[in-house]
């Protein structure tokens, strides 16, 4: 079957051409502008030399561009790799690298570590206006643009669309294969859930390069011929100028972002059109919920659950009346969940049943890139297995208890371990380290680093960060670090880390 994910835009633009599909601050792009601008960038690749199956690399915040080259890709046949901008140059180097990668495109402000990363890949970089702060060896995005051209190139439905890297406790982050088929099922089973309408205007505050922002936020409003308000980070005055200068009737958010909103003084401000709240990425507390409804009334929050490798959704409370609290809701139209055991046997109902969450549907990933044993490992029997622990009650709502891995969620940004410990291993000062989560009321988790010195070796809390800021992405480093004479261990020699979150 012949199918392009940029399809959703081309359909919505000939609905509607001169309606905006983008908003950021004063600037507004219609779906003309933003279909002609993406098809210039799908002519422009061509003519570079790339061919249907080729990677991009794109680690550019949520603005105009980013959308320029999405589609820009898919038009063209290639497959987009989405990157953090906030990755430090040994990161990027390893995403390109592993991608095989053939260009990049950045933003100025990012542009001196991607410069670093990327000495064989050519790289293009976007500019704020009035600005050339572009590093030697680089080139303007601007570059990029071909002749205009409305060709979208035929791909296969089951072909990759989207290479979103993530990773586990035990290894590097893993490139999991969305597929064009996939990321249109779960946009259109998503906005309709949502309850998205043409009318609607989305907050595109989530980061567009991970997969709640990319599927639930871009996809669904360029699916149902919406408009999106772009925020490219979140701070909470530029969130409530954007929400109502623009009368943003939909937020989609993290429970952070919830929090914050919460905290924030809103006197004064016309926030009226606001009608529902999707949040994701980690449990929203109870009375976080409430209280948000009880400060905007009319706002209904909706929770769901999604991973990378389930191209975003897969579980939703889908109303105000059918929403069960601290609960994830049940499996999205197409997709069926089971909870089961180490033996992947399903348990029956009951929070004296906790087991893996597995997942079987349109939405779950072809695999791993280049990694067959990973891929085996979690598609198993025909189930994708999730790494999250839940319970099922007897109506099928899911409730996540805890995570079977170690993983870290700061802020909505998933953190792992392993990739923050191998940094901490290389401190010549450290013999031992282990990384943790701790509890935080404004981010949900801490990122804790518990660390054993060499024999006459010192350093301080403040080098051992230092250090590790200039390895890894700032969400990722220790805000606390405990020194210990040795790390707990086990018979096997395996550090205990239930003993340090003890």
């Amino acid at each position: 079957m012949s199918f392009n994910l940029a399809t959703i835009l081309r359909e919505s633009r000939r609905a509607h051409p001169d309606k905006p599909l983008c908003h950021l601050g004063e600037l507004s792009l219609d779906y003309r502008q933003v279909d002609e601008l993406s098809g210039r960038i799908a002519a422009g690749l061509r003519g570079l030399g790339l061919r249907p199956g080729d990677r991009v690399a794109v680690q550019l915040p949520n603005i105009p561009q980013f959308l320029f080259a999405y589609f820009g890709i898919l038009k063209a046949g290639l497959i987009m790799v989405p990157l953090n901008p906030l990755l430090r140059a040994p990161e990027i180097a390893y995403h390109l690298t592993d991608s095989g990668a053939r260009l990049l495109v950045t933003f100025e402000t990012f542009a001196e570590e991607a410069v670093k990363a990327a000495a064989e890949v050519k790289t293009y970089v976007v500019n704020t206006p009035g600005s050339d702060a572009r590093p030697a060896g680089t080139l303007s995005f601007d570059e990029l643009y071909g002749a205009d051209d409305e060709t979208i190139a035929p791909a296969n439905a089951d072909d990759t669309a989207v290479l979103l890297y993530t990773s586990g406790t035990t290894g590097r982050p893993k490139g999991a294969e969305l597929t064009h088929f996939q990321l249109y099922m779960n946009c259109t089973v998503a906005g309709e859930l949502f309850g998205f309408r043409p009318d609607d205007v989305g907050l595109a505050v989530l980061p567009l390069f991970h997969v709640f922002g990319l599927s639930s936020v871009l996809n669904v409003a360029v699916r149902f011929g919406g408009t999106i308000s772009l925020v490219p980070r979140f701070e909470i005055g530029p969130v409530l100028d954007a929400l109502e200068r623009h009368r943003c009737t939909v937020f989609t958010g993290v429970p952070t972002m919830y929090f914050a909103m919460l905290r924030a003084d809103t006197a004064g401000r016309d926030l009226s059109a606001l009608r529902v709240g999707v949040s994701g990425g980690a449990a929203i507390p109870g009375e976080v919920l409430r209280a948000f409804e009880d400060k905007f009334p009319g706002v209904v929050i909706l929770e769901g659950y999604g991973l990378s490798e389930t191209a975003s959704t897969a579980t939703f409370n889908v109303s105000a009346e059918q929403r069960r609290i601290a609960s994830i809701g049940r499996p999205v139209w197409g997709v069926e969940t089971l909870v089961v055991d180490e033996d992947g046997r399903p348990l029956p109902p009951g929070p004296e049943h906790v087991g893996e969450i597995v997942v079987r549907g349109h939405n779950v990933m072809k695999g791993y890139w280049n990694r067959p044993q990973a891929t085996a490992e979690a598609l198993r029997d025909g189930w994708f297995h999730t790494g999250d622990l839940a319970y099922a009650d007897e109506d099928g709502y899911l409730f996540v208890v805890d995570r079977k891995k170690d993983l870290i969620v700061r802020g909505g940004y998933n953190v792992y371990p392993r990739e923050v410990e191998e940094v901490l291993y290389t401190h010549p000062a450290v013999a031992e380290a282990a990384v943790i989560g701790r509890p935080d009321e404004r981010l949900g988790e801490e990122v804790v680093a518990c660390v054993a010195l060499r024999p006459g070796a010192a350093a301080t809390a403040e080098e051992v960060t230092a250090f590790c800021r200039e390895r890894l992405a700032s969400y990722k480093c220790p805000r606390e670090v405990r020194f210990l004479d040795a790390l707990p261990v086990g018979p096997t020699g395996k550090i205990l880390k239930k003993e340090l979150r003890a």
